[in-house]
């Protein structure tokens, strides 16, 4: 608990200072937006934690996303359902494909994952036609990016119900203990007789439909698949997972911190938009791009000296 403290008091510290600096900070409006947008976010997140806590990468999720919302948006001609499916099996078949690859050829999942991530993204242009590919208005698709169920943006509880089950499947589940012990020492788990194989397959099967579902979900609430979208998703999952705790070198990670890290980076940014309101600082979208890379490479840094830390043998006294 001790050392996800520091996360937990700088999300605490950016919510009092929006809520005492911004007049419409705290209202419903606001909050469900931020809920409702940064649910793709949360998605792609969570997939990522359980990639690295494996020790792996995942760099095709922000391509993935975008050619789950090129195939939703083709799909929702046969309803909102058809799309979501759609949108989510396109990412899941990537996933697969990413896991197989990547356990029977033992490629580093930083290269297979960087070759699915241009070819996820060049198929979602040639579905595309190149452009933005509108939903259909006949159906009811758009409700998966804009409604609301009981009063709360569907979107944020379809990220809810994904972090209880991916919290639930870390803590009381087979497939959550040998991710950890994957992480921990491949090795060492093939010793000890876990199908390391099946179980990689099935991580990044896991990354591959959240971020289609992500697709989906950027669909609706867009109106129209976008294959151009998605570019710098993946870095924002990983500096979530990262400030969330989970090491890259695996074998360690938390959903719930996961959630939190998202939670920090969208707030930093929904802050960054209310300064821009009041006119003291004009930050376009590339220079939060700047903003979130600084913050990767600042939580790597600080990690790696925990780490450091952690592993240095204790001086002997003399």
């Amino acid at each position: 608990m001790k050392k996800n403290l520091p996360i937990l008091i700088a999300l605490v510290a950016l919510l009092v200072l929006g809520v005492t600096r911004y007049e419409h900070f705290a209202s419903a409006y606001n909050i469900t937006s931020f809920w409702r947008y940064n649910a793709m976010f949360a998605l792609i997140s969570i997939g990522m934690a359980f990639v690295i806590m494996t020790g792996g990468i995942d760099l095709s999720v922000g391509a993935v996303a975008a050619l789950g919302s090129v195939v939703a948006a083709l799909a929702s001609s046969h309803g909102g359902v058809a799309a979501v499916l759609a949108g989510s099996c396109a990412g899941l078949a990537v996933g697969v494909l990413n896991g197989l690859v990547i356990t029977h050829m033992r490629i580093l999942p930083f290269i297979v994952t960087l070759a699915t991530s241009l070819g996820a993204h060049g198929l979602a242009l040639l579905l595309g036609h190149n452009d933005a590919v509108a939903i259909s208005a006949q159906s009811n698709f758009a409700d998966f990016g804009q409604g609301d169920l009981f009063g709360l943006p569907i979107p944020g509880l379809v990220a809810a119900a994904a972090a209880v089950l991916g919290w639930i499947a870390l803590r009381s589940t087979r497939f959550g203990r040998h991710a950890l012990a994957i992480g921990g020492s491949e090795e060492a788990s093939r010793l000890m007789g876990l199908n390391v194989d099946r179980t990689l397959v099935s991580v990044y099967a896991v990354s591959g439909l959240l971020a289609g579902i992500a697709g989906a979900i950027l669909a609706a609430q867009f109106g129209a698949g976008q294959p151009n979208e998605g570019v710098g998703w993946e870095l924002f999952a990983i500096s979530a997972v990262v400030l969330g705790g989970t090491r890259l070198t695996g074998g360690e990670g938390s959903i719930a911190m996961t959630i939190a890290g998202v939670a920090l980076l969208g707030l930093v940014f929904n802050l960054l938009n209310f300064e821009n309101g009041l006119g003291y600082i004009s930050l376009s979208a590339y220079w939060q791009s700047v903003i979130r890379g600084l913050f990767l490479l600042l939580v790597i840094v600080l990690q790696a000296r925990v780490l450091r830390r952690r592993t240095a043998p204790a001086k002997v006294a003399h």
